[in-house]
């Protein structure tokens, strides 16, 4: 029988006993004491919707939101957990309880305490807003919080994905008093002007432009941050992001920020390096999602003919420059505990895209075109622009005229997840540390919530799917676990509500007279409270 969670046994007191250990010395092992002081500016593709993580998982979101609103945990870049709000945990041994001893003496940016009242209610909130949050704490029946600084999550099965759940981005901790009494959490005004317990205070965000943030002096760890001012700069335009990292105007560029055909010009640059390390938690792919709500692709032989149309090989050699690794599945080949390298797939052949849109009714007509679709590409990289422009090329070889639609993130987002007026996308999505928090949410029918970005955006239901992916998130057995999501990949190959792509290969752009901003698997999408000047 496990011990009780409010009377820890030796076990657990030494699990606490070590993490606060650990917590006191954070600093990850600089030679020397770093050096304090300046403003560092941090490169963002495209404006974000909203710069908390609490109901949105947008990639830019994301990237800022942790410097604020900080996790429970964070984590190597082997995923082991490490200290953050949270300086203690104990997993009960039948995996139904799981106790959070939290930092004491830390401050809400607003003077207000932080206590577990505020663990407790962001994740409720999670649970009921977030893209994820409602797979990743489906099994979470109870939150109970004994005292100030002691959280216990009670289960109702099992969740053997859990514990890598709680860093920043992903399960931000949002103070209780600003967000109880003000209407639905994904609206509140806070979302766009963040209270946290963070390294960086929010100042302003002038939209377009910037976001910046400015030193938290009463920050928990003591002595940090090293910088003074982080701004948040937002470019677009392609070229003027090349500029502004090859002039030293952004220091630091997270998420393949660049046209891939410059990338071997600027890594010869003295003043610049890449980072490939930190894209562990998020493992992203690319895929063409179908609408299922469009007549059209309700034909499963339409959407087999795409994947017949669309060559892989040209968006990764000519599209994406080489980078990336060829997929036909939903998850990531990085992601290698779950991945299947032989499922069912469609190899580019025109002439089987043409026999299956014969047989499915839709004949070319006198103009050669069988029928005209609008194609929205998600705003966040030069892979989903040009993705965009030869997928275009690619269907009208089978008679298929499409439009692209260009557009900025929010309106992209708006039109896919809230209005659902589109035909189909080239977008990017992250798998993340484990198939429950990062695929499921794609496909399971009780995902499809209109309004919740990065969500089940085709509208796809299968009950066995549905029942694998439910079996699996709380399955022990890391064989049958396997064999779980193994299955369900096997049904989406067959029923194609959306195909994979490419594995991602990201990178982050830097500036050598920086450092400390690579320091867990979150990278760049961490807090940035070790992010220093060198020189």
């Amino acid at each position: 029988m496990s011990p009780s969670p409010l009377k820890p046994s030796r076990r657990q007191i030494l699990s606490w006993a070590g993490a606060l250990a650990a917590a006191a010395g954070t600093n990850p092992g600089y030679a020397a004491e770093p050096r304090r002081g300046g403003t560092l500016s941090l490169l963002l593709a495209a404006e974000p919707p909203t710069i908390s993580a609490v109901a949105h998982t947008a990639y830019n979101t994301v990237i800022v939101a942790a410097k604020v609103q900080e996790g429970l945990l964070t984590y190597g870049f082997d995923l082991t957990p490490k200290p953050q709000l949270a300086v203690g945990w104990d997993v009960a041994e039948d995996g139904l309880s799981y106790v959070f001893k939290l930092r004491p003496g830390v401050k809400w940016h607003d003077g207000k305490d932080f206590t577990s009242a505020d663990v407790a209610f962001s994740i409720n909130a999670l649970k009921s807003m977030h893209p994820r949050g409602r797979s990743t704490f489906a099994n979470v029946s109870e939150i109970r919080t004994p005292d100030p600084h002691t959280v216990v999550l009670v289960l109702a099965k099992p969740a053997p994905y859990l514990l890598s759940a709680f860093a920043a981005a992903e399960t931000p901790i949002v103070p209780k008093h600003i967000y109880e009494n003000a209407g639905p959490v994904d609206a509140n005004p806070a979302n766009n002007a963040p209270i946290g317990t963070g390294p960086f205070v929010f100042k302003e965000w002038v939209r377009g432009s910037h976001i910046l943030y400015e030193k938290n002096p009463a920050y928990w760890d003591a002595g940090k941050p090293y910088i003074d001012r982080l701004i948040v700069r937002i470019i677009p335009d392609a070229i003027a992001r090349v500029t502004a990292i090859e002039t030293g105007e952004i220091q630091l560029a997270p998420n393949s920020p660049i046209p891939l055909s410059d990338a071997e010009r600027l890594k010869a640059l003295p003043a610049l390096a890449f980072e490939t390390n930190s894209y562990q938690y998020t493992n992203t792919i690319s895929r063409v999602e179908f609408n299922l709500d469009r007549p059209i692709f309700r034909d499963v032989r339409v959407r087999r003919a795409f994947a017949h149309a669309i060559d892989r090989k040209v968006i990764r050699d000519v599209v994406n420059y080489g980078y990336g690794k060829i997929i036909v599945g939903p998850v990531s080949a990085s992601l290698t505990k779950f991945y299947v390298d032989d499922l069912k797939s469609y190899p580019f052949d025109l002439k089987a895209a043409e026999k299956l849109l014969d047989e499915a009714g839709y004949a070319r007509g006198a103009d050669g075109i069988r029928f005209r679709l609008t194609h929205d590409y998600v705003p966040s990289g030069d892979l989903y622009r040009r993705g965009a422009d030869y997928i275009k090329q690619a269907l009208a070889k089978i008679g298929v005229e499409v439009t692209v639609r260009t557009q900025d993130f929010p309106t992209y987002t708006k039109r896919v997840y809230t209005d659902r007026d589109f035909d189909f996308t080239f977008n990017g999505m992250s798998n993340l540390f484990d198939p429950t928090v990062g695929i499921q949410r794609l496909y399971w029918s009780k995902n499809f919530k209109p309004g919740v970005p990065f969500s089940n955006g085709s509208h796809y239901s299968n009950p066995e799917v549905d029942r694998l992916l439910e079996v699996a998130s709380t399955e022990a057995d890391p064989k049958k676990r396997y064999d779980e999501f193994a299955a369900f990949q096997r049904i989406l190959a067959e029923d194609l509500p959306d195909f994979g792509v490419l594995s991602s290969g990201e990178f982050t752009v830097y500036s050598r007279n920086i450092d400390g901003h690579t320091v867990g698997a979150d990278g760049v999408s961490g807090n940035l409270a070790d992010v220093h000047f060198v020189k």
